[in-house]
């Protein structure tokens, strides 16, 4: 494409996205989604040059962001992949890698897990033959709590994975030091929180590996895609196999793997069991974008929730919300609404009303995960009682928390609980 007709094509972009989307919930059309893509222009821009120029398997613009996702984390390397359950993946086959020897993570070992979680979190486990071992969260975070990792450590344990479920952070220091006093892998499923903070730390710099989604409905997207980060040079190498088929060629030390195996072509020369899990060149042009995003999105989020729950803290007697606190920065990727048991009204009666009321809801991730069906066909161990967390599973419920959210669709959605509450109390009156 001439330099001319690329101006053409950028502007053409840029007026299709000054067009921008609103959102009236009294047209009947149009709802409160759970959440809403962050890209504009540039990103749309950027990758369409990934494609015209025929240049679309990871390459220059992937690196590039691996290189400023790394920086703006805090940790040396950044790993990208096709998803977070990608991420979760390569990350657990690592610790499981054949190289590390002794250290690896064998067939049963166990891996310490909350039970308020996501599927993703958990199959990767089965993948490398461990157990996981779930125990119970915070009823008011929903994070996992680090008294019950510790009462669930055995002689079979090797790793704990926190989940920083919903964008909280989990009490990291609490639970690297119980990691660090049993010798154990620490893995942050960062996926949910990007731009979060544990006393000044990122989410993702803390533990021996973390993780990070860039799904659609995350803080920033690459429309499908992940990151996987580590401090750790030796799984960094050992990442970069597995992520492309599990040959040597991306590794630092290709050229010492070749001299024992010179009858085989170096392009193709594999030492691990590895998959394809690359992200595409086009994820990597939009990725370049949306970290410069980041904070900006991450920040309208905080805004969003503070500003609901200081108007719907009036009903504390019957809601309860993320609690506020001064050593952690909550990136609040949707907003969680937990109804304490009352007289008036439930949790589905609640529900029902948003729903009718065009605003939508889904529930806390998987709830408690072990009573899903998909468990059956999975060795796992409780080790804990799970109070907390099935009465999460009970008791809360999500709705949209994003940066096309207005001041005007905050009054609606207050309005509409507000009104739904004081009818049930006035008709018990």
């Amino acid at each position: 494409m001439n330099k001319k007709d690329n101006q053409v094509l950028k502007q053409l972009i840029k007026k299709h996205f000054l067009q921008k989307k609103t959102i009236d919930l009294k047209n009947s059309t149009n709802k409160l989604s759970l959440a809403e893509p962050p890209f504009d222009w540039e990103e749309v821009y950027e990758a369409l040059n990934s494609m015209l120029e025929m240049k679309t398997t990871m390459g220059r613009k992937v690196k590039e962001f691996e290189r400023m996702f790394a920086t703006y984390i805090g940790v040396k390397h950044a790993l990208m992949v096709n998803s977070g359950s990608s991420a979760n993946l390569i990350a657990l086959s690592i610790l499981a890698n054949h190289s590390l020897g002794s250290m690896k993570i064998d067939s049963e070992d166990e891996i310490i897990t909350p039970a308020v979680t996501w599927s993703t979190t958990v199959f990767p486990m089965k993948n490398i033959g461990a157990k996981p071992v779930f125990v119970d969260v915070n009823e008011n975070t929903f994070s996992i709590d680090p008294e019950k990792i510790e009462k669930a450590i055995t002689k079979k344990t090797k790793a704990i994975m926190v989940v920083h479920l919903l964008g909280y952070p989990c009490e990291m220091d609490k639970i690297r030091k119980i990691a660090k006093k049993y010798n154990l892998y620490l893995i942050e499923d960062s996926c949910e929180a990007l731009g979060a903070k544990y006393k000044n730390k990122k989410v993702g710099s803390i533990g021996d590996l973390a993780t990070f989604s860039f799904f659609a409905s995350h803080h920033i997207t690459t429309m499908e895609g992940g990151m996987l980060v580590t401090n750790n040079s030796k799984f960094y190498e050992i990442g970069k196999s597995l992520r492309a088929h599990g040959w040597t060629r991306d590794k630092k030390d290709r050229k010492k793997i070749e001299k024992k195996y010179p009858k085989i072509n170096p392009n193709f020369l594999f030492e691990n069991i590895g998959y394809n899990l690359r992200p595409t060149e086009v994820q990597g042009a939009f990725g370049i974008h949306q970290i410069k995003k980041l904070d900006k999105l991450v920040n309208k989020r905080i805004v969003n929730a503070k500003k609901l729950k200081n108007k719907l803290n009036i009903y504390s007697k019957y809601l309860k919300f993320h609690p506020e606190e001064n050593n952690i920065k909550n990136s609040n990727m949707v907003f969680p609404i937990t109804v304490i048991k009352n007289k008036f009204f439930t949790k589905e009666q609640l529900i029902k009303h948003l729903e009718k009321n065009n605003i939508d809801t889904r529930p806390v991730m998987t709830g408690n995960i072990i009573e899903h069906p998909v468990m059956k066909n999975i060795k796992f161990k409780q080790g804990s009682t799970l109070k907390n967390s099935q009465y999460i599973a009970d008791n809360s419920f999500l709705i949209g928390n994003h940066h096309l959210i207005t001041s005007k669709t905050l009054d609606y959605v207050t309005n509409c609980v507000s009104n739904f509450i004081e009818k049930k109390l006035e008709s018990r009156n």
